[in-house]
């Protein structure tokens, strides 16, 4: 099931990428966003004395890849946990630092292909949008909840839709007498509350459910927290490769990967000191996209950045 479902986008690359830190004997890698277990499988499989420890928030997908992954016994070890629990779960391991990490962003194929998680805006299913089905909060709930101006923020801030005031009026008015409970009645209410000279430079409905999901799974902030909690593990020659499939996420990450690999020594200083060397060395240069021929075999991915780094040094 798996294996029908799930395409690993970029897998070459990064198996190339992590290659370097991964094939040396007791190599821990850490893969953040587990889903179905496709990169983890070609991991174990090109590096046969290497861990994977696998994170992940959705109890379906950890079902599913704990059965892909259970011919390669304890070298597959699974936690459900969000990705900036990283941390913790390496703590109730054992494992201090770490050879490689993988981050592959956004919604999985899973999630993405089980209509009643509602995720799909092209597909009439419940209002759910929950990463982890055991969590509490979901779409249903912001809308039915949330006041105009969090509507409002929230499209703006996640979605970066320009007509955020405009959608979220339309559902605090809307919802008074007609609780919003299915992706279909929310798509046909953006549509309506859309211009139609707009509606021709894309569906109206794709950035707002961008932005409910990440709002209903906290994904920014989580990120922000896990990628440098990520990084300070990795150990000398560590690697980390991150996949990113919208413009917020990516620009965190070249931020953050930035700030690692520049030297913090003040101005004007003649010599720069050890303690001043940047941690980390970039691995790519600028953001790197899917092939041609990978878009064709797997269209989910043609909006990748993928960015790596490596780390040089430890901060004293």
């Amino acid at each position: 099931m798996a294996e029908q479902i799930h395409t690993p986008v970029l897998l070459d690359r990064t198996l190339e990428l992590l290659a370097p830190s991964l094939g040396r004997p007791g190599a821990v890698a850490v893969d953040c966003t587990l889903g179905m277990g496709g990169h983890t499988e070609a991991l174990l499989a090109r590096f046969p004395e290497l861990t994977v420890v696998g994170l992940d928030r959705d109890t379906q997908a950890l079902e599913i890849a704990g059965d892909r992954l259970r011919p390669f016994g304890d070298r597959a070890r699974l936690v459900h946990t969000t990705y900036d629990g990283i941390g913790d779960a390496l703590d109730g391991l054992g494992i201090g630092t770490v050879d490689g990490v993988l981050f592959d962003l956004g919604v999985s194929s899973l999630q993405l292909d089980r209509v009643e998680r509602g995720f799909s805006y092209s597909k009439d299913a419940p209002l759910d949008m929950r990463m982890d089905p055991t969590s509490e909060v979901t779409a249903e709930t912001i809308l039915a909840e949330y006041p105009e101006s969090e509507l409002r923020r929230i499209f703006y801030q996640y979605g970066e839709e320009k007509l955020a005031p405009r959608y979220a009026r339309r559902i605090v008015e809307g919802r008074v007498d007609s609780p919003l409970t299915r992706s279909g009645e929310l798509v046909d209410l953006l549509v309506a509350a859309t211009p139609m000279a707009l509606q021709r430079a894309g569906h109206p409905a794709k950035r707002v459910f961008q932005a409910l999901r990440i709002e209903v799974n906290g994904e920014l902030a989580s990120l922000e927290a896990a990628v440098p909690i990520a990084l300070d593990r990795l150990g000398e020659s560590g690697r980390m490769v991150v996949l990113a499939y919208q413009s917020l996420e990516d620009r965190f990450v070249k931020r953050e990967l930035a700030a690692r690999t520049t030297s913090t020594a003040p101005q004007g200083l003649p010599v720069e000191l050890p303690e001043h060397r940047p941690e980390f060395r970039l691995l790519v240069r600028g953001a790197e996209l899917a092939s041609a021929e990978e878009i064709d075999r797997n269209p989910r991915a043609k909006p990748v950045r993928l960015r790596a780094a490596e780390r040089i040094r430890r901060s004293a």
